[in-house]
């Protein structure tokens, strides 16, 4: 069985990422510089890739990379993001180099820009903050990359994720803040922006299925292929969570660079789990049949 490497697994996401593939039954390494939040049945190991002389042999000689490692994901004009864009190049082009030949990368839906509609693999690219612009640019460097390496990409574009609410520095995490402070209204803007909306859960099953795979390679949509408008989520996050606390819409103006209906096309991560659900039609996780039965 591969054996799987997670870069950033102490992360929002990297965490949920890893117990999915455990789920799966797979061996994980768990790579970060903080792995106490780490499911214990991984190989743990504290490291930061950007310093490691020799990345590959250290963290065991994975079959897999999957690049989840990213500082300031949630501060989307930081600077950090140009300085660690060639740091990111290095150590993934390292472990290439070294004998990875399967390498998924986390992606976003920052690198489109402002769009309306659908984004597929075919959308085109005009991101228009740091963040976005250099995960794009490091999507092309390893596009460029594979013309002289042998080596399969898969590059994860993921969306608006919700879920783990008090590590995700999302509005619903502020939400929680300002009611666990007694606050009784929250300041918002109309709510009509329509976003793609993905459990945490959802979005580490959807990483992982995709990274252990290789009949569908390149820019792999991680979403829900639904449009939901802000005010609906965040309205049914609150009525679930039980919170006493009311939105002020109108508060803040909608800002004209955001798209006004923006959400991912599902079909090759349905593509990619109707394949494991048929391969594994004995033993398949129940999630994964919930998971397709919600894309759309």
């Amino acid at each position: 069985m591969k054996k799987i490497l997670v870069t950033g697994a102490g992360g929002y996401i990297g965490s949920h990422v890893v117990a999915a593939l455990l789920d799966l039954g797979y061996p994980v390494i768990a790579s970060d510089i903080c792995t106490s939040n780490i499911d214990r049945g991984a190989t743990c190991i504290t490291c930061d890739i950007f310093t490691e002389s020799d990345a590959y042999h250290r963290l065991g000689e994975p079959d897999v990379l999957i690049h989840l490692a990213w500082r300031d994901g949630f501060v989307h004009n930081s600077q950090r993001h140009f300085d660690d864009l060639g740091r990111h190049y290095a150590f993934i082009s390292s472990m290439i180099e070294a004998g990875v030949k399967q390498v998924s990368v986390m992606g976003s839906m920052h690198e489109i820009g402002y769009h309306e509609g659908a984004i597929d693999e075919n959308t085109p690219q005009n991101p228009s903050s740091l963040y976005g612009i250099a995960k794009n640019a490091l999507r092309q460097s390893l596009e460029a990359l594979q013309k002289s390496k042998n080596f399969n990409l898969n590059w994860l574009r993921g969306f608006y994720v919700c879920g783990d609410d008090s590590r995700n520095h999302s509005i619903f995490a502020k939400i929680i803040e300002r009611a666990e402070e007694g606050a009784k209204e929250f300041p918002f803007t109309t709510g009509t922006n329509q976003y793609d909306f993905i459990d945490i859960d959802d979005l580490a099953l959807e990483i992982a299925l995709a990274s252990v795979q290789t009949e569908v390679n390149g820019i792999i949509n991680c979403c829900s292929g639904t449009p939901v408008a802000l005010k609906d989520q965040v309205e049914s996050f609150i009525q679930r969570k039980g919170l006493d606390i009311k939105l002020q819409y109108g508060v803040f103006p909608d800002r004209p660079y955001d798209s006004k209906c923006i959400y991912g096309d599902s079909t090759r991560i349905k593509q990619i789990l109707n394949a494991y659900l048929a391969s594994n039609s004995l033993n398949a996780l129940p999630r994964a049949k919930e998971l397709l039965v919600k894309l759309k």
